[in-house]
């Protein structure tokens, strides 16, 4: 398994898992638009996206969208679009996954994510483990 940023470059191949990482959680589909905006994201530097790839194809993706955060006064981040394809989970490449975009995003100890109550364990797994209250959106 190989793990790298992806760029421009792979994002062609990154979009069927964002597609499919929506389709899981019970999100439409993105559409082209949304995906034209996600690449523009990418290239200022909105959002960055990691990847997991199995030889030529990506099984494994997640984002770290850059923050700055008072918990610690340092650069933090928000993780999200985190999905393995089927086929790889339980193979250890998750919290490989997870240990390259905490090294390669430039955040600090303010890497956090929101999650629903069913997947609590699954991030505590990751090593996502100190509880900060909890996350609200805010609706229009």
């Amino acid at each position: 398994m190989e793990y790298l940023n992806v760029t421009e470059q792979q994002f062609e191949a990154l979009k069927p898992l964002e597609t499919a990482y929506k389709r899981e959680i019970g999100e439409e589909a993105p559409t082209e638009a949304d995906f034209d905006r996600l690449l523009e994201a990418i290239r200022k530097g909105d959002i960055l996206f990691f990847a997991c790839a199995d030889g030529e194809r990506l099984v494994g993706c997640c984002s770290v969208s850059p923050t700055f955060s008072t918990f610690d006064y340092r650069r933090g981040g928000v993780f999200e679009d985190f999905y393995i394809v089927p086929k790889h989970r339980h193979t250890g490449i998750a919290k490989e996954l997870v240990r390259y975009a905490v090294e390669n995003s430039g955040v600090g100890a303010s890497l956090t994510v929101g999650c629903a109550d069913c997947d609590r364990a699954m991030y505590e797994a990751l090593g996502f483990r100190i509880p900060i209250g909890t996350i609200l959106a805010f609706e229009r």
